[in-house]
């Protein structure tokens, strides 16, 4: 291989992150945002491929040294129903719909990295770009695979990224093993018999009943997950009654449960629902859950993160790249990929100063474009030889 390969013009990767910025698309609705990334890719001689799980788009890129692995690079490109309160010249043009979480931002570095790649392919093996839509809650990753991707692109081995608030531009951080959690959520309504606030003898008090779930609930967390392992049970909506003097007939909670062992998740999702049964058989109340789960965790491989460890250390310095801190307990469907086939994702610093992911005023570090850029170049080209 040679030393180096030309990247897209900074000028032009900001104009097409700015683009994507501007006309922020939410799960399974990316229609423009596909349209654009399947005309350039189209533009550079790439046969595309597009509808998988709707507004999907994957192109693959044959390396000139002959038959090899094939590596899956893959990309989200879906923003949130989130006002933008930035003020940038490039802001939303979405009322209510905004890129707060920088997929503008990893959309335009696999675009620059597959446009890198097409003008100099010397490795061996195949690229496949995936640009996965409906990351945010939505699962596009799970219905990428339902969809056959890995069928209609048979792939040894994917890779994935994230960019992250807090650090530096210039910084990385992987994990050999955990590195974002599981998810599932719940919807749970205790219904009883409502009555008079001054008579609670005449009816089931649902509050009283629902004030002892939630603190008993988080023993779960406390008492029976193991020391060594993570894990968070949280209650984020309570909703019951309107006025002063009535003991409301139902009460409505939803929330989450996060860990990354599978076991263990398996063991409080067992423990939550037979929580839930005895507290409503002891107060008399009628119980109606929805539990979902949603997301497994996202755990790399060992051998392909030191693989991208690597690759990182020599892009940013080996004093620049964070091994093993601590995992997130957010989630990422990239797990449903990692589930399918090994590899590693990694988190790419955004800046010490960046807003949190999900906030309104969150914008991509445009900073990080040509980093992004050249680590996925550098990866390919490192693991296809």
């Amino acid at each position: 291989m040679t030393a180096s390969v030309d990247l897209p013009d900074n000028a032009e990767l900001k104009a097409w992150r700015h683009d994507f910025h501007q006309h922020p698309e939410t799960a399974f609705e990316e229609h423009r945002t596909s349209a654009r990334i399947a005309e350039l890719l189209t533009e550079w001689g790439f046969e595309v491929t597009t509808g998988i799980a709707g507004t999907g788009v994957v192109a693959a890129l044959d390396g000139q040294q002959g038959e090899g692995k094939t590596i899956g690079l893959r990309a989200d490109i879906d923003a949130l129903d989130i006002r933008e309160e930035t003020q940038l010249d490039y802001a939303s043009q979405t009322p209510g719909k905004m890129h707060a979480c920088g997929h503008d931002g990893h959309t335009t570095m696999l675009l620059g990295a597959a446009w890198a790649l097409k003008q100099q392919p010397d490795f061996k093996g195949r690229v496949v770009f995936i640009f996965q839509p409906a990351e945010e809650s939505a699962g596009g990753g799970r219905v990428m695979v339902e969809e056959g991707l890995f069928e209609r692109f048979p792939m040894d081995t994917v890779y994935g990224l994230h960019n992250w608030p807090g650090l530096p531009v210039g910084v990385a951080a992987v994990h050999d093993t955990d590195v974002m959690a599981a998810f599932d959520i719940y919807s749970l309504t205790l219904t009883g018999k409502g009555c008079h606030a001054a008579m609670p003898h005449l009816g089931t008090d649902t509050v009283l009943a629902s004030c002892q779930l939630i603190s008993q609930l988080q023993g779960l967390v406390s008492r029976e997950t193991p020391p060594d392992k993570s894990a968070v049970l949280s209650i984020t909506s309570i909703n019951a009654g309107d006025t002063f003097n009535v003991i409301p007939e139902q009460v409505a909670l939803r929330g989450t449960l996060r860990c990354f062992d599978m076991a263990l998740k398996e063991h409080l999702e067992a423990r939550f629902k037979q929580a839930i049964a005895s507290l409503a058989e002891f107060h008399g109340l009628t119980v109606e859950l929805d539990y979902q789960r949603c997301y497994p965790a996202t755990i790399n491989t060992p051998e392909h993160a030191q693989q991208c460890a690597t690759v990182l250390e020599n892009l940013l310095g080996s004093d620049n790249v964070i091994r093993n801190p601590p995992p997130s307990m957010a989630s990422e469907d990239f797990s449903f990929l990692l589930a399918e086939r090994p590899g590693a994702y990694i988190w790419m610093g955004n800046g010490e100063e960046s807003a949190s992911l999900h906030n309104p005023h969150y914008d991509f570090n445009d900073a990080l474009l040509p980093l992004g850029v050249r680590y996925w170049v550098e990866l390919a080209r490192a693991l296809l030889v």
